[in-house]
């Protein structure tokens, strides 16, 4: 059925959708499809792009079919059509997730005519059964959804997609509308050329969501920086992204054990549970979903609040992306990056196992986001730019660099300095070796090679490397110089450099936060707020001291050095907070925490010192792998090498973890072992020596003075457990 100016698409789009009108570029583009043209879509998310292929299939004779990677996002769509229409066939899709059973049905639909969107996943379209199936079915258009995965310089490429334009030719000829909500210049040619369709109509919306407040943040703390920043936004709909499953889940039992309701979302989970955590969101039992950027989540809840980024993506395709997710409705959307160098160098690190073609492509992409990360100019003006968008304003008022503009200086001086430095080592050196030879720190590589004696070593020693390694990369970032992925990194100057050595000219560099910098609290005890109270640590040393006096103990078996630190800084008042200081388990925070709990909170209330509790981050009790296997394991009385091998540990790296598990305050027994290794007379004087004249924990000091001909260190570190559970814990 066609649609002429004679037909009201507002009447089809109030009958079906209940909206009285449409959106931006919505009308043209699907009158374009209605008239049977090639169609090419891009529209930034939450603009509507899936009603550029759900209206027209709906007026038109036979069965669209929407190639989509997204099964989550099918089946979606697919309840939201039926949502629309009091036949459940109006809607269905073909993956991999379907019993034969439901395929079946599929086909009895779309063959009845049923069925007006047939969702398809790329793979499915690929299987012979399938292409022999659609070969028999009244195709009005075929519409590919994401089309961005098309092409390699895209932030999501996926081979089979490139296949899609073979498989339609031989299925057979219909219209065809390809979308994305995101596409460089380069990757929109791409597409177009691998659909072959060239010649489509473009319909361009812009790529500026107003509503969006961009920050990066330095990746400083940030499990402790997130968690104040979802607490600040409580109830509100969020998502995090990061790169690995392992970080989605632990991030969100951390979150989950700090008051937050938040759940895991990735590739690597069953889909059943996948799919309830997804529902969960949507439903808003929960507030806040942890999902790996790989793993596209199709979720299309308007009122997400806050994305970010825990990790930094690989590339601003992808960051444009997912930071589109938030605020579809058009309201509030705050999208946050934790960003830090030593991220990027990992991403590098990772693609050093690809073809080269690969690894080029990768590396420009990552390049474009640390411009993006590190740059002081306005972020929206800077995103819009690489999407091929001019952005008029000089101040957007909506992002960090807008309403925070960094401090600049003049970097020709420090610019020049890096290429000659660069130069003079002949272009044979990576990034940290040339700050190390500017920074004049003699490490051992720049010793091996003889650069302490080069006369530009300390050139600009009034700086420290991390300071030249930020000069570098804006230097890659102007083009000044270049990674050669061939040799794994080394620098290289461009023919651009090599013009500015000969007429350089003003370059302002930012005065920025030290993203090189990163301590992201894995799993962190607590994390270090604040610098270390020496006068609270004093007054915890005496105590200890006196207790030690009182129950006839050296210090050290009450609590180690690092716990009354940590103390020092977390300003734990309470026998549950005790417990999440570093070294300090149940048993110990039970047996001593009360006196030095209340001694703390008596120093807090008389100094008035405000605890910043929000920023405290507990940390996950990990006792559910390794370690708890391992007390299993000696309580069954396993020899501790036995216990090693099976875990493909060292003994060295065996003893030090149960070490930890009883300075934490769980008490073990061990004699089985040491009765095997050490006569009883040995054990007496190791354990006497702890118990009446070690005046420290020290491995060192107990050989000295136990003869080291006659003890291992083992043995000691044996002993040492021995004691600290019996007589400590």
């Amino acid at each position: 059925m066609m649609v002429g100016a004679d037909i009201s698409l507002s009447e089809y789009l109030k009958k079906y959708f209940g909206f009285n009108n449409f959106k931006g570029n919505q009308e043209p583009i699907i009158r374009n499809v209605l008239v049977g043209n090639d169609t090419f879509v891009l529209m930034p998310t939450g603009g509507g792009k899936s009603l550029c292929y759900q209206l027209p299939s709906l007026i038109l004779g036979g069965t669209a079919i929407v190639i989509s990677p997204l099964i989550a996002l099918m089946k979606n769509q697919v309840d939201a059509m039926r949502n629309f229409s009091m036949e459940d066939g109006i809607a269905h899709f073909l993956n991999s997730s379907l019993t034969k059973s439901a395929i079946l049905k599929v086909r009895s639909d779309v063959l009845e005519n049923k069925t007006k969107l047939l969702y398809v996943a790329p793979e499915s379209l690929t299987k012979p059964e399938n292409i022999e199936f659609l070969k028999n079915v009244n195709i009005s258009f075929y519409a590919v959804d994401e089309a961005h995965c098309i092409s390699e310089w895209g932030h999501d490429f996926r081979p089979e997609y490139r296949r899609i334009r073979p498989i339609i030719n031989s299925i057979g000829k219909a219209p065809l509308i390809a979308l994305t909500a995101t596409a460089t210049p380069k990757v929109q040619h791409d597409i177009q050329k691998n659909l072959d369709m060239l010649q489509a109509n473009v319909f361009k919306s812009s790529f500026n969501r107003e509503n969006l407040y961009y920050e990066i943040r330095p990746k400083v703390n940030a499990t402790k920086e997130l968690i104040k920043f979802i607490k600040g936004n409580m109830g509100k709909s969020g998502i995090v992204y990061c790169l690995s499953r392992k970080k989605v889940e632990e991030l969100a039992e951390t979150l989950k054990i700090n008051g937050l309701k938040a759940l895991p979302y990735h590739a690597g989970m069953d889909s059943a549970t996948r799919s309830e955590n997804q529902d969960r969101f949507l439903m808003e039992d929960v507030d806040v979903i942890v999902a790996t950027i790989a793993f596209g989540m199709g979720i299309d809840k308007p009122d997400v609040r806050f994305v970010v980024h825990y990790d930094i993506p690989k590339s601003l395709e992808g960051y444009y992306q997912e930071t589109g997710r938030a605020g579809r409705d058009g309201g509030e959307g705050k999208c946050v990056t934790f960003y830090s160098y030593k991220d990027i160098q990992k991403l590098e690190k990772f693609m050093e196992k690809k073809p080269i073609a690969e690894q080029e492509i990768g590396r420009q992409l990552l390049l474009e986001t640390v411009s993006y990360a590190e740059s002081s100019v306005c972020r929206r003006k800077m995103l819009l730019h690489y999407f091929g968008e001019i952005y008029t304003k000089e101040n957007c008022e909506n992002c960090d660099n807008c309403m925070h503009p960094k401090t600049q200086f003049e970097g020709k001086e420090y610019i020049l300095k890096v290429l000659k430095t660069i130069k003079q080592v002949k272009e044979k050196f990576k990034a940290n070796h040339i700050s190390n030879i500017l920074a004049g720190e003699s490490s051992s590589d720049i010793k091996a090679y003889k650069h302490h004696t080069l006369d530009i070593f300390g050139w600009g020693d009034d700086k420290d490397p991390k300071f030249w390694g930020a000069v570098v990369r804006q230097a890659l970032i102007k083009k000044l110089i270049e990674k050669d992925i061939e040799t794994y990194g080394l620098l290289k100057i461009t023919d651009k450099g090599h013009d500015y050595i000969k007429n350089s000219f003003s370059i302002m560099l930012a005065e920025d936060h030290d993203y090189a910098e990163s301590d992201d609290l894995e799993q962190g005890t607590g994390g270090k707020t604040s610098v270390m109270d020496e006068q609270l640590l004093n007054i915890l040393k005496d105590l200890r001291k006196s207790i030690s006096k009182k129950v006839n103990l050296p210090p050290f078996v009450i609590f180690q050095d690092p716990s009354l630190e940590d103390m020092a800084i977390q300003y734990p008042i309470n026998i549950e907070e005790m417990q999440s200081i570093s070294g300090v388990g149940m048993g110990k925070a039970k047996r001593y925490g009360k006196e030095f709990s209340e001694i703390i909170k008596t120093y807090v209330e008389e100094n008035d010192i405000l605890r910043p509790q929000d920023l405290v981050v507990k940390s996950v009790v990990n006792k559910s792998g390794l370690k708890v296997y391992i007390i299993q394991a000696i309580d069954r009385k396993l020899p501790l090498n036995d216990i090693a091998n099976s875990k493909n540990l060292k003994m060295n790296d065996l003893l030090y973890e149960i070490e930890s598990i009883v300075q934490s305050g769980t008490k073990i027994d061990i004699n089985y072992y040491i009765n095997e290794v050490l006569d009883e007379d040995h054990q007496d004087e190791v354990f006497e020596y702890f118990r009446d004249e070690a005046e420290d924990e020290s491995i060192e000091a107990a050989l000295d003075e136990l003869g080291r001909d006659e003890y291992t260190e083992e043995d000691i570190r044996l002993i040492r457990i021995k004691f600290i559970s019996e007589i400590g814990n």
